[in-house]
């Protein structure tokens, strides 16, 4: 690389979940802090990030896509982009990114992102750098205030994994789990309340599994936490996402029914209804302590919403097994889900089984079983029509005077009247759609 200029724009691109978002957002934020601004709209940046996820099929090979991608548009524009990876890739791939990608000056994990603005200044003169280290430092300590924030905002918890599920790279690329210490995350919450917050979702690889010491030495799990939370008053609503079931307390069980700022919504991933599969996968719960979990939710929150997460065409899978899984999904009734054919992820053990499924297998099984979701969507959608419910505003809609939101149970609701983002507004939801639901105003809870 040659020294060029400063950056004075950049851009974010986050992919994957919802932790990704929270770290593209706090990248954004170190890069502001030393003076870059977010580009416009429609306007090339001076610095691209590309945050990456791992967890997708050909992963690798979309990030020297999406490289490739910058790149050109940069010489459409007439000028040479700075372009840096991050994320979950740039972990997994390290140096071969550099090897692979010269027009790449900056390639950093997910647990080294705070180093970013140093990398930069490196790249600046001229030197590319790569930094995939997990330091036994906390990178949220020496990340900077939070700015303005939107109404709904996320709050990383909990970090990594320590279960290695055999299909999973995530223990790899984000390291061994930690918990964020309580004081910090009940400061950190606070901040975003103040900066307009007033719905938080707490994230983690495994959520559930966050612990801590609060303010006077006790021990408590995620449900302390919550209950501390929902002590802020301009705090609205909290979620948390994505939990295990093998990490599941009785106290967070409880707050469902306990805390009312608590949404009553779960997104319990469950990836098989076979309990030979879950096994191969080293999944901890079997299809019937799974059912008996969602029963002792459904216990303490009657209305609760339920979501998970199903990987079809796992090596080895049977059409019977695979017949267990729509068994459990029939058994369920799920508001939402998320479905995937699975795919191998070099270096796990899954990767080298026998007995990998053929892709038209997979794509025949997905279909069906995405079938049965989407149907039970689109049921628990129209069931929910004539009820009346609070709606978080959270941005303007394609019509003139719409606005859209999402309810208790996480369904996106437009409606038009008289609101403003960050509103809570008093809705009858009127009509279901498979993916959303029309709603007529009934009153301003707040504003």
């Amino acid at each position: 690389m040659k020294p060029t200029k400063s950056p004075k724009t950049y851009r974010v691109k986050s992919f994957g979940c919802q932790m990704n978002v929270y770290d593209g957002d706090r990248m954004g934020e170190l890069l502001e802090a030393r003076g870059i601004a977010p580009a416009s709209e429609g306007e090339d940046a001076d610095l691209v990030v590309l945050n990456t996820c791992h967890i997708r099929e050909k992963a690798t090979e979309k990030v020297y896509s999406d490289i490739g991608r910058v790149e050109k548009a940069g010489r459409l524009a007439r000028k040479k982009p700075m372009i840096a990876v991050a994320g979950c890739v740039a972990q997994a791939e390290g140096e071969e990114i550099m090897k692979r990608a010269p027009a790449v000056g900056m390639v950093v994990g997910p647990q080294a992102y705070h180093r970013l603005p140093d990398m930069l200044e490196r790249a600046v003169k001229g030197e590319r750098s790569t930094d995939t280290d997990m330091p036994e430092d906390a990178k949220f300590a020496a990340l900077p205030k939070r700015r303005k924030v939107a109404p709904t905002a996320f709050l990383t918890v909990q970090e990594g994994c320590d279960k290695f599920c055999t299909y999973c790279v995530v223990p790899y690329t984000r390291g061994a789990e930690i918990s964020r210490p309580y004081s910090d995350l009940v400061d950190e919450a606070a901040k975003l309340v103040d900066a307009g917050a007033r719905e938080i979702t707490l994230l983690g690889q495994n959520v559930n599994a966050w612990s801590g010491e609060d303010d006077k030495g006790r021990e408590v799990g995620l449900d302390g936490l919550v209950r501390e939370l929902a002590k802020l008053p301009d705090l609205a609503r909290i979620r948390y996402t994505t939990s295990h079931p093998n990490d599941m307390s009785d106290g967070l069980i409880a707050a469902h029914g306990e805390v009312d700022k608590l949404m009553p919504y779960l997104h319990l991933p469950v990836q098989s209804g076979s309990d030979r599969v879950l096994k191969a996968m080293n999944r901890s719960h079997t299809a019937d302590s799974y059912l008996k979990l969602l029963d002792r939710f459904r216990d303490a929150r009657p209305d609760i919403a339920l979501s998970g997460d199903f990987i079809v065409g796992f090596p080895g899978e049977t059409e019977a097994e695979f017949e267990e899984t729509l068994a459990l999904v029939d058994a369920v009734g799920y508001a939402a889900a998320f479905s995937f054919k699975y795919s191998p992820r070099p270096g796990t053990p899954a990767a080298t089984m026998a007995d990998q499924i053929a892709p038209d297998v997979m794509d025949e099984r997905l279909q069906r079983l995405q079938a049965r979701l989407n149907r039970d969507q689109a049921a628990f959608n129209a069931a929910s029509v004539g009820r009346v419910c609070d709606v978080l505003v959270e941005r303007k809609g394609k019509l003139e005077g719409q606005w859209l939101g999402k309810s208790p149970w996480l369904q996106s609701v437009h409606f038009t009247g008289d609101a403003a983002i960050g509103d809570m507004v008093r809705v009858e939801l009127t009509e279901a759609g498979p993916n959303s639901l029309g709603a007529r105003v009934l009153e301003k809870v707040d504003a």
